[in-house]
């Protein structure tokens, strides 16, 4: 049984955001005035409402910054051979200086050789394979492809706010390709100098490897699975899982983290969910695509 500590600071994900959100204006104003205006490119099948929401606020934060936004929208039907020709477009359209395809695709699309298919100095995600290869590869050296959004959300927002992570213990809860995996790759560069322990559905005794963690990352997905009974007073926790659970009466959903209740009563600081990594995420998309101009201005020098 852990020893209450005082009440968690609390890591504003939507403030931090707004602060990386005016910083990338200044840098668009910039670009626009050597002749370059970033775009963000957005590919959505379907009409699913998750999807439409979320494109829409990717797109709200353009204007916020500056950034020029293209939409495409195809029908929930649309074949493979034509999600492919709207991927080719973009990769060829100069005023287009990163997209996304917006996940999850209808399952009778593969998926793998679509996101495959973006060209990779395009991939506002940061998540091409290619990508995550120089990743893997630069453990020292800058980087000049784009970032993980949701894991460098994570670093900014704790870099926001002083926190520093060398020489930490820091547990990663989830495997995700989006998530859990280029963690690990991001934390153990030598800039952050991070140690780190990756839990996964096939790790015996999770709360063993919890309760040694100076920070822990939680990025499961499982509805409040972490209990903070068993973290060590003073944990720093950053809450990235996502449960959607739509009330039936209201038909509106309401989501939840992976860390359960309490657990201001035990941390030093902590990200809510929502309202934590969330914001940092799309911040971090036009990052990207704000870089990927910036590079197009460097080359032409």
């Amino acid at each position: 049984m852990v020893s209450a500590v005082d009440t968690a600071q609390i890591l504003d994900g939507r403030a931090t955001a707004a602060a990386l959100k005016e910083a990338l204006a200044e840098r668009v104003a910039s670009l626009r005035a050597a002749g370059v205006t970033p775009g963000l490119g957005t590919v959505l099948v379907g009409a699913d409402p998750a999807s439409q929401s979320y494109v829409a606020g990717k797109h709200r934060d353009c204007a916020d910054v500056g950034i020029t936004s293209l939409q495409v929208e195809l029908p929930a039907d649309a074949t493979q051979e034509q999600v492919l020709s709207e991927l080719e477009a973009l990769n060829a359209d100069e005023s287009c200086t990163g997209y996304i395809v917006q996940l999850p695709l209808p399952k009778h699309l593969d998926t793998q050789l679509i996101l495959e298919a973006i060209a990779p100095e395009k991939d506002a995600d940061g998540l091409h394979p290619t990508n995550l290869g120089r990743l893997v590869a630069n453990v020292s050296g800058e980087m000049n492809s784009p970032l993980p959004c949701t894991p460098q959300g994570c670093i900014d927002l704790l870099d926001h706010y002083g926190l520093e992570l060398k020489g930490k213990h820091v547990v990663v809860v989830g495997r995700g390709v989006t998530i859990g995996r280029p963690m690990g790759l991001l934390l153990t560069r030598k800039a952050v100098n991070a140690t780190v322990t990756l839990c996964h559905t096939g790790t015996v005794d999770v709360e063993r490897h919890l309760a040694q963690a100076d920070v822990v990352i939680a990025a499961a997905g499982v509805k409040h699975m972490i209990e903070p009974s068993v973290l060590k007073p003073g944990v720093i926790v950053l809450d990235v899982g996502v449960t959607r659970e739509q009330n039936p009466e209201t038909g509106k959903a309401k989501i939840y983290g992976d860390v359960a209740p309490g657990i201001e009563g035990v941390a030093s600081w902590y990200s809510p969910n929502p309202g934590g990594v969330g914001p940092m995420t799309r911040a971090e998309l036009l990052a990207n695509v704000v870089r990927a101009a910036e590079r197009q201005v460097d080359a032409a020098d």
